[in-house]
């Protein structure tokens, strides 16, 4: 079951590659957090209350349900409905990240930690990867957004790699770390949305100081 969740997780990824519509990105980003949890659930064995209580806030709350309603509040104010075309078209995004998770596929392989399980290596480091492509080929600001959530994603993913303990103070650090993030960076975007009409990093150039 647990295999079958991270299955899925990867699949999110090639979705993410292939899709247009920024509620689809969202939709996308809650069910990385659901998933998050059955897994982080399943691989700690040993895990008291408050850090079962802690990674419930982190993903279902925070990465399922606060962020996804900030984000569509976003796309809201500022009337975004369908992401602009991409710098590369979506077959080749979907064909750039298929390589991503084979060569973490191939680099997993050839790793003999006894300590790591690749499973989650290449499932985090899959995502970390995708999330960077992710903001290198998409145009608009509040796409950067998302592509800083799937990077996210992938550290937590990767905490699990490389232990069946989470620290408590490492997963509050990591959530702060998010909120802070989201809420800066969607300051920036409604700051942003009252000056140009359509938020493309390109319009980024014509920023000036005064």
């Amino acid at each position: 079951m647990l295999h079958v969740l991270l299955i899925i997780f990867l699949i999110t990824l090639f979705y993410l590659a292939i899709a247009n519509r920024m509620t689809t990105y969202i939709n996308l980003l809650a069910l990385q957090g659901v998933l998050l949890f059955l897994v982080a659930f399943m691989q700690l064995s040993h895990i008291n209350t408050v850090n079962l209580v802690l990674i419930l806030l982190e993903t279902i709350v925070f990465k399922s349900i606060a962020v996804p309603v900030f984000l569509r509040r976003v796309l809201k104010r500022n009337h975004i409905t369908r992401e602009a075309e991409p710098f590369v078209p979506n077959f080749v995004s979907l064909i750039i990240t298929t390589l991503i998770v084979i060569i973490t596929i191939i680099l997993s392989n050839s790793m003999q930690e006894n300590n790591l399980d690749k499973i989650f290596f290449v499932v985090a480091l899959s995502t970390l990867f995708t999330g960077l492509y992710f903001i290198a080929s998409r145009r608009k600001i509040i796409t950067h957004v998302m592509g800083y959530l799937i990077i996210e994603n992938g550290v937590f993913a990767l905490s699990l790699a490389v232990g069946n303990e989470m620290p408590m103070l490492v997963n509050l650090g990591i959530m702060l770390d998010i909120f802070a993030s989201v809420l800066i960076l969607g300051i920036f975007l409604n700051k942003i949305g009252d000056v140009f009409k359509d938020i493309d990093v390109n319009q980024l150039t014509n920023l000036k100081d005064f």
